[in-house]
């Protein structure tokens, strides 16, 4: 009798493991049908997780102009947050702007984590010497690193043209990284 019922919970357990791994296998393979569907209802909630509209903001640029992410609606984004001191930042910016350069359907926004700055003059010097020519945005308040849960740097989002976060990396990217994570979200 205490083997039936051992099997029996044995059991029980396996199916509720096999109905809870389902569930969230299928929606974290979110496919571009109920995407599309989604978009379409206007069904998206605001959030950083894989197949929620980005959350909005508005920064500024390092030149003073006044930018927001729904600007860019549309376009594809690689949003990365980052800051001087960084070296993963250093090894990455290099790749992304070459990526940049050869990539116009996508837009990157570099966001700096200036509240993470010992001295924000570094940031225009940093610019120059990596001859950056993307849009570098500042996070004087800290909000939309907060947000966006850049604890740790480099973080970038990949988001696609309906603005759909679709990709968190954690850490540093390089240019082939960057183009395979566009082309999977076509």
């Amino acid at each position: 009798m205490n083997k039936q019922i051992l099997v029996l919970v044995g059991l029980i357990g396996l199916l509720g493991w096999g109905v809870y791994d389902y569930a969230f296998s299928e929606k974290d393979n979110m496919n571009d049908t109920s995407l599309n569907s989604r978009i379409e209802n206007n069904d998206l909630i605001s959030g950083i997780k894989e197949g929620n509209l980005a959350p909005e903001f508005q920064l500024q640029t390092l030149e003073g102009r006044e930018v927001k992410l729904s600007d860019y609606k549309g376009k594809k984004v690689i949003l990365n947050f980052w800051a001087t001191w960084c070296p993963p930042c250093k090894a990455e910016m290099p790749h992304m702007q070459e990526f940049y350069l050869q990539n116009e359907n996508v837009e990157i926004l570099a966001v700096n984590l200036t509240t993470a700055e010992k001295n924000t003059n570094d940031i225009g010097k940093f610019v120059k010497d990596y001859g950056l020519t993307f849009p570098i945005l500042l996070d004087t308040k800290g909000d939309i690193g907060e947000t966006y849960q850049a604890f740790t740097i480099p973080t970038s989002y990949i988001i696609d043209s309906h603005g759909i976060v679709r990709k968190k990396i954690v850490g540093p990217m390089d240019k082939e990284m960057m183009e395979q994570l566009i082309k999977s979200i076509d």
